[in-house]
């Protein structure tokens, strides 16, 4: 399994929109992941970092790390979105591996924080993440927001 940057392989691209279309898209929201993969490549700044996670040459799952995932907090950042694992793959923390590569960009670029926000309750806790509070999205509903320290010595990549 390895975890691939779309700004560091520009050649998954086109797969890389597809595949973000297709688990996270409606038909009124594709463009808003076509125009942002794309344009995240000559981007001047770290963000946005859209990540696909391969077995061998099969997608089988995906995340990305942007500026703000349409929730109320925007005085937080970066946040972590479109975590997904493909069914049969799922129940072999596959979905550290991207965890674990937004972490590791996230300090890398001088953050000392990552954000999430779901409705899952249970999964990101075994990760590091803890709850903080609930946030407010622009279409009326309400997502719980996560935080994972990324100085503190619960996150620690090799574990």
């Amino acid at each position: 399994m390895r975890v691939i940057s779309i700004k560091e392989e520009p050649s998954y691209m086109d797969q890389a929109i597809a595949y973000f279309q297709k688990h996270w898209a409606s038909e009124d929201s594709k463009m808003v992941y076509d125009d942002c993969i794309r344009h995240c490549l000559n981007s001047k700044t770290p963000l946005p970092q859209w990540y696909l996670l391969m077995d061998e040459e099969k997608m089988i799952g995906c995340a990305g790390l942007i500026t703000n995932d349409f929730i109320s907090r925007m005085d937080l950042l970066p946040w972590l979105c479109a975590l997904y694992v493909e069914p049969e793959y799922r129940g072999h923390h596959y979905g550290k591996l991207l965890l674990d590569k937004g972490k590791e960009d996230c300090k890398r670029y001088g953050f000392d924080t990552m954000y999430l926000c779901t409705d899952h309750i249970g999964y990101y806790e075994h990760y590091g993440f803890e709850y903080i509070g609930i946030g407010y999205h622009p279409w009326g509903e309400t997502s719980r927001i996560y935080e994972v320290k990324l100085n503190h010595p619960s996150f620690d990549l090799h574990k």
